[in-house]
This record gives structure tokens, C-alpha cells and sequence, in this order.
């Protein structure tokens, strides 16, 4: 399934929504559609680029998560929801279902083997920019269910790549690649997070592959 396809927020509860930021280009998403390199290149090039920010102060505490999305559900949830087959749920908690993990190709049958991973890792987002965020923004940026930013990989996938941007770690599903450059600029685009000069040339050489 597409991680590139911008989705609602499901279901909502007060003070949970996300804080709009400047209007995007690519419409009311921020999401550059998928299959436009094109585009994604044109936002590349119209990121910062700057070099790896400061991790201290960072921890994951900073960037609350998973956020409720009512009904006892929580983000998680819902993207097992999103990026699963044959979901069964108790209650609204997903206790199974089949899911393929697009890093690395593997087929998962129990949600317990799925990470919800962040496309732009947590870390990465602090050295590239939101260190100097609110709580709030963080936690936003963190449940971002209307870009690409969150997807249901294998546990091992996730661990292997880590706070690690492209240019240190990619899919070893090349197909992915296209996608995973697209999905990773319109995330950086939207949130306006930098790039370090060797990840934007991996993101460019990712783009050749569409």
C-alpha cells in the first residue's frame, strides 16, 4: 500500500488536532502526490541545507506519541488499520491482521511483529530543525497521519535503519526507493526540516530510480 497517499486523521479529540502550518504547494495535504519525482525534486532543492544540528537535550519524550484518535484508539491503531489486510480488531485495538513491509519485503501476520516506523526518524527531525520546536509541534510531527511520515514495517527493518538518514540507510527493497525518497521530502518540505548536503544527494540518486 501507498505511504504516499495523504490520510485523515481518524476521528479526533480536543486539543489532538494538528497545528496547520504555511500552505503547501502540493494542496491541503502537503503531500506531493505519488509518482511526481518531479516535483519531489523541485521541493528538494528548495530545502535548507545545513549540517547535522546538536543532539543534546534530545530524547523521545519530547515528541509525545502515540496520540488517542477516540474510541480507545490510539495512532498506532490506526495505522495498522491504514496499511494492514484482513484486519480484525477488539474493540478498536488491532489484535491481527497481515501486513508487508515495504523496507525490506517481509510478510507480517501478527501486529506485534509490525513497527509504526517515522519516516524522518524522531532524532533526525531534532538535528534538522525541531530542537527549537514546542512540545506541541513535536507531538504533532510525531502523529502525523496527513503525510507520508508514519508506515507499518517489519520490527527488524525499523531497528536496522534507526535515527539514520538516506544517505547512511535505505530500503533493501530498491523498488521502495522512489517512494521512500518522495515520501521523505514531502515530509522535510511540510515541516520545513533541513537537509545535510550527503542526504540530499542520496535522496536525488533515490529519485532516478522513479
Amino acid at each position: 500500500m501507498s505511504t504516499a497517499v495523504a490520510l485523515a486523521v481518524v476521528g479526533s479529540v480536543s486539543g489532538c488536532e494538528l497545528v496547520p502550518l504555511e500552505p503547501s504547494p502540493y494542496g491541503s495535504s502537503g503531500s506531493i502526490p505519488s509518482g511526481h519525482a518531479a516535483d519531489a525534486a523541485t521541493a528538494l532543492d528548495h530545502l535548507e541545507i545545513a549540517k547535522p544540528g546538536s543532539m543534546k537535550g534530545y530524547s523521545r519524550d519530547k515528541f509525545p506519541h502515540w496520540r488517542s484518535t477516540g474510541e480507545n484508539c490510539d495512532v498506532r491503531d490506526s495505522v495498522l488499520k491504514r496499511d494492514g489486510s484482513k484486519v480484525k480488531v477488539s474493540g478498536c485495538n488491532v489484535v491481527a491482521g497481515t501486513w508487508t513491509s515495504v523496507y525490506d519485503g517481509k510478510t507480517l501476520h501478527s501486529p506485534d511483529d509490525v513497527d509504526i516506523d517515522h519516516v524522518v526518524p524522531l532524532a533526525d527531525a531534532w538535528r534538522s530543525g525541531a530542537s527549537s520546536w514546542s512540545t506541541d509541534k513535536r507531538s504533532d510531527f510525531a502523529n502525523d497521519l496527513d503525510r507520508p511520515q508514519l508506515v507499518a514495517v517489519s520490527s527488524s527493518s525499523n531497528r536496522s535503519k534507526g535515527d539514520q538518514d538516506p544517505s547512511e540507510w535505505k530500503p533493501t527493497e530498491k523498488d521502495n526507493w522512489c517512494e521512500y525518497a518522495q515520501d521523505w521530502i514531502t515530509v522535510k518540505d511540510y515541516w520545513k526540516l533541513s537537509v545535510t548536503t550527503a542526504e540530499k544527494s542520496a535522496l536525488t540518486d533515490m529519485l532516478e530510480t522513479c
